[in-house]
């Protein structure tokens, strides 16, 4: 099968690259590819309230230690998040998908994050979802013998959380020059002759086969 015209060229001009170029290359391509994703990206805020579980007299810190576990794994349920939607200005759902809750195996407290695209909403979603939590927690005291209290409120950040057009772009120029460095290794590479080189000669079979053909 004939080799397309246009490949062989194309093969040609890899052949003639030095080899820093595909480095360079990718470097460059990731460098600029990561700096436009974190530009034109929207920023992202995150801000964290905390609530802790605290034992009434008649529980101990144990069972403390424990509500605070089962109240982390209910806090972004519809039940709460459903309380928590008026105060914080957006629907249910959104809460459900920006909020996330952690807690300690040490500590009874619940950390309640929220991520929104402003530092107020951010803010105003963390607090919203831990007054709701403190909230339900206080229907159920008697049964539990727990009581959840607001440890912190969760602060406007100043900076958002999301990565910055600079970072975005030292990991693509990374990437890149990763990327190069892979193709560098599949590169063609070009076939020299090595001057004074012995030209081969064939060998007593070879020319015995070609007289014996002769015949």
């Amino acid at each position: 099968m004939t080799e397309h015209p246009r490949r062989r060229s194309a093969l040609r001009r890899a052949r003639t690259l030095p080899p820093w170029s595909l480095l360079a290359a990718g470097a460059v391509t990731g460098g600029l590819i990561g700096g436009a994703y974190g530009a034109l990206t929207p920023p992202v805020y995150t801000a964290t309230a905390y609530v802790v579980a605290v034992p009434t007299e008649k529980s101990d810190p144990a069972s403390a230690l424990g509500f605070a576990q089962a109240y982390g794994r209910v806090a972004t349920q519809l039940a709460v998040l459903g309380d928590a939607e008026a105060a914080a200005g957006v629907p249910a759902r959104t809460l459900q998908r920006h909020v996330t809750t952690a807690t300690s195996p040490d500590a009874p407290m619940v950390s309640i994050t929220a991520t929104a695209p402003s530092a107020d909403l951010a803010a105003d979603m963390a607090n919203a979802v831990s007054r709701s939590l403190t909230a339900h927690a206080t229907i159920t005291r008697k049964t539990t013998n727990v009581e959840l209290q607001q440890f912190a409120r969760a602060v406007e950040p100043t900076d958002p959380s999301s990565p910055s057009p600079v970072l975005t772009s030292l990991v693509g120029t990374s990437a890149g020059g990763l990327l190069g460095g892979l193709a560098l290794l599949v590169r063609p590479r070009r076939e020299r002759e090595t001057p004074g080189a012995p030209t081969a000669v064939p060998g007593p079979a070879a020319r015995a086969a070609d007289f014996h053909g002769a015949l």
